[in-house]
């Protein structure tokens, strides 16, 4: 066993601790053909993150309160909700961030950022007890300075730093596997069911826009989506269950309410986003599951609603909602039950993957998240 030498301030390891700003948006040109990426808090994943949703342009920096910071940057969240606020991040090229985040740019000659990122993960609990609840929990970056992590000597330090990223690491290249197979199952579903090449669309006869043997017909004819169910979280039981809110995952529940392949998307709040469920799971009353595939399979419905930009059908005044009724009333083509057939059996084989991997990383996480702890107490020797 070995005792950490000292707590000492992330100020004193790092070269400096501050924090982003936001370009003006009354001024357009701070934004137009954007090159810099320009992270926000709900983009930090605990792990690298690489291009930003948004980017400022080059001028941004000069004239407004908006910093860039180097590779390897770790930003921490100052403002959010309890999902939100001290989530992580690191750089993995040079780009900027707004104010909710802390931007610690650690000295070389005293912190390896990666073990300054996991002491951070560490001690995180210890931080949250530290937010100021308000209109919105906040961090400051005043108590981020003074906020005391172990500490060990640098070797220590790059050993449990090593230890450590080698399970992000795969954790990291199985979720991009995991993207590239999606990807391929939408780049497949777009070339059969969009652009209509699909197999033998040589020889088929296309009249309207519909090929022969295809169908169009309302949504409510291929499938039917159904609003979740309430579930207050004092009424949640530790389990297995996956919980799906309108954005995906949010917590995990001892009982299903439907059964698995699963399509769920966004009713309220947050729009357009469509999540394939591999397991039985509960929807919550933020979203909307497909209670009955009449027509078309679970993975051709995954895709079919992508494609309908779902956002359009906001029927909300204050808060995004989705109209369901008009939903349903959008036709759609439907292909031919031997040609969605072989789509299915394709687009599975790719889901099957995608499931062991998403398996394979849930032992990771477990076996990092178990190794963490005992790492930086220094019950295990780096």
């Amino acid at each position: 066993m070995r005792a950490a030498l000292e707590r000492v301030s992330i100020e004193s390891l790092c070269a400096n601790v501050t924090s982003g700003g936001t370009p003006s948006r009354a001024d357009p040109s701070l934004w137009e053909d954007g090159v810099m990426p320009w992270f926000k808090t709900g983009e930090l994943k605990d792990w690298y993150v690489y291009d930003a949703e948004e980017k400022i342009a080059a001028k941004a920096i000069s004239q407004s309160s908006a910093k860039v910071f180097p590779p390897n940057t770790v930003l921490m969240a100052m403002y959010g909700d309890g999902k939100t606020i001290t989530s992580l991040g690191i750089l993995r090229n040079e780009a900027a961030t707004n104010q909710a985040c802390c931007a610690m740019i650690a000295d070389p000659t005293k912190s390896n950022f990666l073990y300054l990122f996991y002491a951070l993960k560490y001690h995180r609990h210890e931080l949250l007890q530290l937010v100021v609840a308000g209109a919105q929990r906040n961090l400051s970056g005043g108590i981020i300075r003074k906020f005391k992590i172990l500490w060990y000597p640098l070797p220590v330090q790059n050993r449990i730093a090593d230890l450590l990223s080698a399970y992000d690491d795969l954790i990291e290249n199985n979720r991009r596997r995991m993207e590239l197979l999606e990807e391929s199952a939408r780049l497949l579903y777009r070339e059969w069911f969009v652009r209509l090449r699909f197999p033998g669309y040589e020889h088929t006869r296309i009249s309207d826009s519909v090929p022969d043997g295809w169908e169009r017909v309302p949504l409510e004819g291929a499938l039917v989506l159904q609003r979740g169910f309430d579930l207050p979280t004092q009424d949640r039981q530790q389990g297995t269950v996956p919980i799906y809110g309108s954005t995906g995952i949010l917590g995990y529940h001892d009982k299903a309410k439907a059964s698995a392949p699963g399509v769920v998307t966004g009713r309220s709040g947050t729009l357009g986003e469509v999540q394939y469920v591999a397991e039985d799971y509960w929807p919550l009353n933020t979203a909307l599951w497909v209670k009955e595939f009449r027509r078309v399979t679970p993975l051709f419905a995954l895709f079919l609603l992508r494609e309908m930009d779902l956002r359009q059908y906001n029927g909300g005044a204050s808060v995004p909602t989705l109209d369901r009724k008009s939903v349903h009333r959008v036709e759609v083509l439907i292909p031919s039950t031997l040609l969605l057939r072989s789509f299915d059996e394709l687009a599975a084989d790719f889901f099957a993957q995608i499931k062991n991997l998403n398996t394979q990383n849930q032992k990771l996480r477990a076996a990092r998240d178990l190794l963490l702890p005992r790492l930086m107490s220094g019950d295990i020797a780096a």
